[in-house]
């Protein structure tokens, strides 16, 4: 009944739900992917699309061979075979600070080519925190270079990005012949290598900005953590914890009050000392031998105080990347001080700090956390949640004698793929299984590695590219556009399809545009009479090519918080950057892919 009844209006109400899809990509207002699935849901409802379509779906190749890819960049770097690389850079970045940032943006984008970018980028912040450091500038002006030049490097190769991969998929469902795996190579490298110089030479506008991070690594900053419990007869009992003058001095910082091995934080202000409770502050050295001087702690007890001892504390910032285990949970649930004797200071979120509701909000991909704490109970934290410190590399024990096995099986894939061996599926999923049997990496960790939230958005957007053929909605779009774009030249057409596919990834994610649009594109190059392959890969690097916003790109997601970046430092360069892309896409792919 509902089929016959929407049956006249498909393609409008399909058009619709992809607009209000969007539309809601751009707000942000659920998470990409479920959004995708509720748009999904709708369709299904109204039998526009049908059970039997979406289970199809499952058969498409894109999903497997990016899950796959996903382990093997796992066990890359689980198997520290990028390690090595990272550290190359060191020695020579203080005395010859450009060229150390032109070749580690060069070795970037060529391991782009090869591995998925976004555990890359993960693995390369450090390092970048690293660089800059020896180069004293900020790590805001690596940060957004490292983004874009893993971004440039994935157009390399048709395994570089995920986007590339469904593109090439799409395209082969549309009645294409599928593409070879560095058929796209000559303009990726061009556009990299023009990319990285443009970088270079508009460095400058590359903001200065002071991460937290950054100020925790001086010397001043070193800290330590005193635990000390008030006793019967000090006189701090009865007084409110923040009106003691000696736990609150520019030096001396009062950061917990524990009760009953419970903490009184959260309700600090409204805190009344009573035996018994411990007090813990943290300071530097100098004020624990000040406070020993004004007789308000003795090591190892006084009148007021007993001492418990002291330690060592680090300040450190912590990303959050796609495959942490602490996604989607609060500070609060996760009770850090109790099971690893840490504190969280403050929660960093797109360009801004969540001072008030940072332990009750939940934590999402691209979130900065600054924490304190030992430095060894600071590295476990980090191992077991897989978060990535950004101001040192990681000292994760690699497996680093299974390197060669990791190294060799993402050779075997490429080479396979480019002789044709077999689908780029097959050698993907052959690979992933290599490197679980030889135990590069553990099956938890490549579990772990896949990013599921952009599977089940690639799914989810499969199925409405189902539901759009299913109405004819691409036939529609094709017949409205295709006589206007017939008085221009098909050049024209092919830079309309670029500009529409560059700006739509802006706001929404690539692999959605991917999707909708590549069966656009397809459809109207036939309708003009000429071949939809250039059109194909004006989508395929559009849709990669995000440097205007923060949110277009995993990527950019990652290193807008570390960087400390405001919304608009992409913009700068970004927007040149875009506009370089589009002139060498529109020079140089009607010379490979003859319009």
């Amino acid at each position: 009944m509902i089929a016959t009844l929407v049956e006249p209006y498909g393609a409008l109400i399909v058009s619709v739900v992809i607009v209000a899809l969007f539309v809601a990509f751009a707000r942000e207002w659920r998470t990409p992917e479920v959004s995708a699935g509720i748009a999904l849901s709708v369709l299904l409802l109204l039998r526009l699309v049908s059970v039997e379509d979406v289970l199809g779906v499952l058969s498409n190749s894109a999903p497997a061979t990016i899950a796959s890819m996903f382990v093997i960049s796992a066990a890359l770097v689980r198997t520290g075979a990028l390690e090595a690389f990272a550290l190359l850079f060191r020695s020579g970045a203080r005395s010859h600070p450009l060229r150390t940032m032109a070749m580690f943006l060069v070795a970037i984008a060529a391991m782009s080519a090869f591995m998925n970018n976004t555990p890359l980028v993960m693995l390369m912040i450090p390092v970048a925190f690293t660089l800059s450091r020896e180069m004293e500038t900020s790590p805001s002006r690596l940060l957004i270079p490292v983004s874009f030049s893993a971004i440039l490097g994935g157009t390399c190769s048709l395994i570089g990005t995920s986007t590339n991969i469904l593109v090439d998929s799409v395209a082969q469902e549309n009645g294409m012949a599928p593409f070879h795996i560095f058929e796209i190579a000559p303009l990726g490298a061009a556009l990299a290598a023009a990319g990285i110089v443009t970088m270079l030479l508009l460095r400058n506008l590359l903001p200065e900005r002071t991460t937290v991070s950054a100020v925790s690594h001086s010397e001043s900053s070193k800290k330590f953590v005193l635990e000390a419990v008030i006793e019967d007869n000090s006189p701090h009992v009865g007084r409110k914890a923040r009106d003691v003058a000696a736990f609150n001095r520019p030096d001396r910082q009062l950061i917990d009050v524990l009760r009953a091995n419970f903490s009184l934080r959260r309700h600090m202000h409204d805190v009344v000392l009573q035996p018994g409770d411990v007090v813990v502050l943290r300071t530097s050295i100098a004020e624990l031998l000040s406070m020993k001087e004004e007789g308000n702690l003795t090591v190892p007890e006084t009148e007021h105080m007993q001492s418990l001892g002291t330690r060592s504390s680090a300040i450190v910032e912590v990303l959050v990347g796609p495959t942490a285990g602490i996604l989607n949970k609060t500070l609060r649930h996760l009770r850090l001080r109790r099971r690893y004797g840490i504190y969280p200071l403050a929660l960093h979120r797109r360009g801004a700090n969540l001072a008030e509701r940072f332990e009750t909000s939940p934590i999402e991909v691209g979130d900065t956390l600054l924490i304190e704490g030992a430095p060894e109970d600071l590295r476990r934290l980090v191992e077991d949640y897989d978060l990535v410190n950004v101001a040192e590399p990681s000292e994760r024990g690699f497996r680093r004698s299974k390197a060669p096995i990791a190294i060799g099986v993402l050779i075997a894939v490429v080479v396979g793929a480019a002789l044709g061996l077999m689908p780029i599926a097959g050698l993907a999923i052959i690979g992933a299984a290599t490197v679980l049997v030889t135990r590069c990496v553990e099956a938890e960790e490549a579990v772990q590695a896949v990013d599921w939230r952009t599977l089940g958005l690639i799914v989810a957007m499969l199925g409405i590219g189902v539901a759009m053929e299913n109405v004819d909605l691409v036939g529609e779009i094709v017949r409205a556009i295709a006589p206007y774009l017939a008085i221009f030249s098909p050049l024209f057409a092919l830079g309309v399809i670029y500009l529409l596919s560059s700006a739509l990834t802006e706001v929404v994610t690539n692999n959605a545009v991917a999707v909708i649009v590549t069966p656009v594109a397809i459809g109207l190059a036939s309708g003009l009479g000429v071949d939809p392959r250039p059109f194909v890969v004006a989508v395929m690097f559009a849709a990669s090519a995000s440097f205007l916003t923060p949110i277009g790109y995993q990527t950019n997601t990652l290193v807008y918080g570390a960087g400390g970046y405001k919304f608009f430092d992409f913009l700068r360069i970004g927007g040149v950057l875009n506009l370089v892309s589009f002139a060498i896409a529109m020079v140089l792919i009607p010379v490979f892919w003859p319009l």
